[in-house]
């Protein structure tokens, strides 16, 4: 092995998180990887900004007390002297760690209180940052429970040992196109999908939740509510929908009906204010698009387009007819996304800097499902509203 570079370090060169990045978690738990002097070579999920703040002394590294866990336990989990969770599971070629993946960094359920024990002006007094950036650092430090923890050691284990074997054959072997879809990936995939995009009441028995809201929506005619009727309809039809399997293909008609059913009840709600248009070519409705694409786009324009305006707005649906590829646009007439999310897009050239976990969730649904250059991206966003384009290909 070449001492003087860390192989690691080419594989990152090389793509990494477009390899695992289907299995990481959608959230805001952190998860990275560092070579064996504890320096970051990428941040998968990004560390806690509390970390950054208030425990390193070098920018790019991880801090002195991570480093010295990672060489002397052998338990893969440890928690840190401020109370954070933390597991890291080694990257070992031969007989040599070349490095580590280090995931969670945040509370556990158990450990929460100690959040409201630090002593923030001592901390701000150490370490020469002000006390409202640490405070707000700490606030913003997540909560994780047991079951997510143990997700993430088995999400740690399995990038770990697989990044070894690319080095072994990637790198060592000069082997250049290895792809490994074993069936321990298949599994947590599944396990991530149900933790992250399901609702566990929902799933333990559906055809109750469905049967119970068609009786209320029958006691609702026989009540000549037939408003009320209509909505527990829309709503049943909406949870069924949500339901099925996250990277399901459907066609685009079955993704405008749901849509169609969601907006009928926002305009109940909002009335007046409320107006939209679906304008999608009919040679389209064939075509198939992951389920719940459109949702997270029109929610958006919903709460930041039209919630903000006295008089409400318009939200419009509509395709682009002359493109090789399948785009739809989400446009609403509202103030436009916040200037920090614009300048974050311009200057990252990603739609996952908006922090919506929605978008974050869809722009990576359908970059892992149909390659890198299809997803969203932002066409439009002034004072006179914003326009979000969802690209994939035509099939």
């Amino acid at each position: 092995m070449n001492k003087t570079e860390n192989p690691l370090k080419k594989l990152v060169d090389q793509r990494l998180y477009g390899r695992y990045g289907s299995v990481i978690p959608i959230s805001n738990i952190s998860l990275i990887l560092v070579d064996n002097t504890g320096k970051i070579l990428m941040e998968f999920n990004p560390e806690p900004e509390f970390c950054k703040l208030v425990c390193k002394k070098e920018e790019g590294n991880v801090c002195d007390y991570c480093l010295g866990r990672l060489k002397n336990d052998l338990e893969h989990r440890y928690i840190c002297e401020y109370g954070l969770e933390n597991i890291y599971m080694p990257i070992v070629v031969g007989k040599e760690t070349l490095g580590y993946v280090i995931g969670v960094q945040a509370f556990s359920t158990e450990t929460e209180y100690k959040k409201y024990l630090l002593d923030v002006p001592s901390l701000s007094k150490e370490t020469g940052v002000s006390k409202e950036k640490i405070a707000k650092a700490l606030s913003m430090l997540g909560t994780v429970d047991e079951k997510e923890i143990r997700i993430y050691e088995q999400i740690c284990g399995h990038v770990s040992s697989n990044i070894a074997l690319d080095v072994e054959e990637r790198i060592l072997n000069n082997h250049t196109d290895v792809e490994r879809l074993s069936i321990e990936k298949e599994i947590l995939e599944k396990k991530i999908l149900d933790l992250e995009t399901k609702n566990d009441s929902l799933v333990i028995n559906p055809h109750f939740l469905f049967n119970t809201l068609n009786s209320i929506a029958r006691t609702a005619y026989f009540e000549n509510s037939h408003t009320t009727e209509e909505l527990i309809y829309c709503l049943s039809d909406i949870l069924r929908y949500t339901l099925k399997s996250e990277n399901q293909l459907h066609t685009i008609e079955a993704e405008l009906d749901y849509i169609n059913k969601y907006l009928y009840i926002q305009k109940v709600r909002f009335k007046d204010r409320l107006n939209f248009e679906i304008n999608i070519s009919e040679e389209l409705l064939p075509q198939h698009i992951l389920n719940m694409t459109l949702q997270p786009i029109v929610e958006n324009a919903l709460i930041h387009g039209i919630t903000p305006k006295r008089d409400g707005g318009m939200v419009k649906i509509y395709s682009d007819n002359e493109c090789e590829d399948t785009i739809i646009y989400v446009e609403d007439d509202g103030n436009g996304f916040p200037q920090r999310v614009l300048t974050a897009i311009r200057e990252n050239g990603t739609i996952n800097q908006t922090n919506s976990l929605g978008f974050k969730s869809t722009d990576r649904r359908l970059k892992q499902y149909f390659g890198g250059e299809y997803g969203l991206f932002i066409k439009k966003s002034d004072y006179s509203g914003s326009i979000v384009g969802i690209k994939f290909p035509r099939n």
